[in-house]
């Protein structure tokens, strides 16, 4: 249950979240469950109260490297099968040293399935709540942008052309709104993976017999966590389905970061990302400046889905222990975790830097000599002679524009003036309202307010 963090490694994956399954953060909370086991034991009569405390005294030790050999467990879970095993030896040994006696107690009824999936829930518990905290920060941000950027006019693009007018708050506030899902999404599996697994070497906790109920009670209550009804070691639907909502995470931070890429290009230029030292540059153009946060997050976008089709994959467990399927999981979640994290973290600092161009959005506005508003004119003509009609007759005032590279406006003034049955249907003035883009947003400022309505409601 470790995670590579070599040189590029670090662009892409949360640092702090990386630190947690780091050797060490793993083994820290391997230690964790072995001394609350103890405790609980001892509380229930199962082991000496002595042997617990010294069991607990080794665990808390300030330096893991005076209790476990890390490079040592690494290498012997070749042949063992997993890190547990070596781990339990070290520790046993590590007990023995203090109190000879207490050794004899260590890991006592448990399996070591039921120490490495106990110590990812203690590790994923802290990868959702800096996830929350985070994606309370990239929400804040929307929110600010939507408010700001409410009546900020700009083009809406559908298969990357002009489509119609929008307003870059609405495009914000779905961003926003996207964001609040996946937090509902995820406050909502936390509870649901914050789960003790104890179910000793079948599943049965055979080894404590009648006492085990209560232990395994007291042991839940050590922890923090909820005692299932029965040990879920090859049923993984919990956490696959935590997979699943990080992955979809990711997928929705992409979207943003593919929005601001694609807006931040050069011949676009209505974004910006934060510019600063070192940020952005390149070892040859020094006039350049990368959208390297975004790129950073479509990298985890690109790479997380195929991590969570592995955990999918293997759902699909033998009986009572796994051959395979979650031995498959060690590396693969928390990779989706540092991804998912390092992506959002990229967001928050895009976010609140980004530099938004109006006056940008406004020239893109009017490339096209107000094409961008043909449907309005052509429903406008519509109400007075019928849809297709109009239809036929804005087309042809489009098509005329764009081949004198004159606004729209007048062409559909010379189109309509070309024939006495059309030519007194919409006057100057309603040809003026028409070509204005702030005239034909539709419900995009109401969307605004009330996805921010909604959202500040939500924060009370």
């Amino acid at each position: 249950m470790t995670i590579l963090s070599g040189l590029t490694e670090q662009i892409y994956s949360d640092p702090d979240i990386m630190g947690l399954f780091s050797s060490t953060g793993t083994l820290r909370q391997m230690l964790r469950v072995e001394a609350a086991l103890a405790r609980a034991e001892a509380g229930c009569g199962v082991i000496p109260e002595s042997a617990a405390r010294s069991i607990h005294d080794v665990c808390h030790g300030e330096n893991i490297d005076g209790i476990l050999d890390v490079g040592e467990i690494a290498a012997a879970s070749v042949l063992a099968g997993n890190i547990a095993i070596p781990f339990v030896k070290q520790l046993t040994a590590a007990v023995r040293k203090a109190d000879p006696e207490a050794a004899r107690y260590v890991h006592w009824g448990a399996t070591s399935q039921d120490v490495l999936d106990t110590a990812l829930v203690l590790q994923l518990q802290q990868v959702v709540a800096q996830i929350d905290q985070d994606l309370g920060a990239a929400q804040a941000a929307c929110a600010r942008l939507t408010a700001a950027h409410r009546d900020t006019i700009m083009v809406g693009r559908t298969w990357l052309q002009h489509a119609l007018p929008t307003t870059f708050g609405l495009k914000t506030a779905g961003w926003l709104e996207a964001l609040a899902r996946a937090q509902h999404r995820l406050r909502h599996d936390a509870p649901q993976i914050a789960l003790l697994q104890f179910g000793g070497a079948a599943g049965t906790l055979a080894s404590l017999a009648d006492a085990a109920p209560a232990v395994a009670g007291a042991f839940a209550k050590e922890l923090g966590l909820a005692l299932p009804d029965m040990p879920w070691h090859t049923h993984r639907d919990r956490l696959v389905d935590m997979a699943a909502t990080l992955g979809i995470l990711t997928g929705t931070l992409g979207k943003i970061a593919r929005d601001v890429s694609l807006m931040a290009q050069t011949e676009v230029g209505e974004l910006s990302e934060p510019g600063g030292p070192g940020r952005g540059g390149s070892s040859t153009m020094p006039h350049k400046r990368n959208p390297v946060a975004s790129a950073a997050i479509l990298a985890a976008a690109t790479r997380v889905p195929p991590l969570v089709s592995t955990l999918l994959s293997a759902m699909v467990q033998e009986h009572e222990r796994a051959l395979g399927g979650w031995q498959a999981e060690w590396d693969v979640l928390p990779q989706i975790c540092a991804l998912s994290g390092g992506a959002l973290r990229h967001l928050v600092n895009m976010l609140d830097g980004l530099e938004v161009h109006p006056a940008r959005m406004a020239r893109n506005l009017d490339a096209t000599n107000g094409l961008i508003l043909a449907e309005a004119y052509a429903l406008a003509l519509g109400a007075r002679i019928g849809r297709l009609e109009a239809h036929e007759l804005i087309e042809r005032a489009s098509q005329e524009a764009a081949r004198r590279n004159c606004p729209l406006k007048i062409s559909v003034r010379e189109v309509l003036a070309k024939h006495e049955e059309t030519r007194e249907l919409l006057s100057d003035h309603d040809l003026d309202l028409l070509g204005d883009p702030a005239n034909y947003v539709g419900e995009a400022y109401s969307v605004c307010d009330r996805v921010l309505a909604s959202w500040t409601s939500s924060q009370d």
